[in-house]
């Protein structure tokens, strides 16, 4: 059996972004409540500048937190894309700011980008109150 030390994660920066909230829609209030959100962030992926522009629903758990699902597109700034799904769990901060961590997966037969393809990846994404995004993306090693 593993020890703690042993599964230890190793993680490394791939990606930053800062963007804005774009929308939000309630889905359903029953038998929960799930709303949809889209934003739109500048980012940086694996070294290349681009438009990070994603949707995802969330929906509220028993204990206050959050469970959200979503999906997306990065373009780099010369036209190549990279399409992304992700998952996470949130918990709402002070203010009606958001925080979610999760994993995400990325695809893309963009040559530059080709090693995203592989990656493991778990992000952090934090919205204020305002709606301003901040996106933090790693490769989990």
């Amino acid at each position: 059996m593993a020890t703690t030390a042993q599964m230890a994660m190793t993680t490394v920066l791939i990606g930053e972004g800062r963007g804005k909230r774009s929308g939000r829609r309630i889905v359903a209030t029953q038998p929960q409540l799930n709303v949809e959100v889209s934003f739109e962030d500048l980012t940086n992926l694996g070294g290349a500048d681009g438009v990070n522009i994603g949707t995802y629903q969330s929906t509220t758990k028993p204990d206050g937190s959050i469970d959200g699902h979503g999906q997306g597109v990065f373009a780099t700034l010369d036209g190549q894309t990279v399409t992304w799904q992700a998952i996470g769990v949130g918990r709402f901060a002070e203010g009606g700011a958001v925080r979610y961590r999760g994993s995400i997966s990325y695809t893309t037969t963009s040559a530059k980008l080709a090693h995203l393809n592989s990656v493991a990846g778990v992000f952090e994404f934090d919205v204020d109150r305002d709606g301003n995004t901040h996106t933090k993306l790693f490769d989990w090693k």
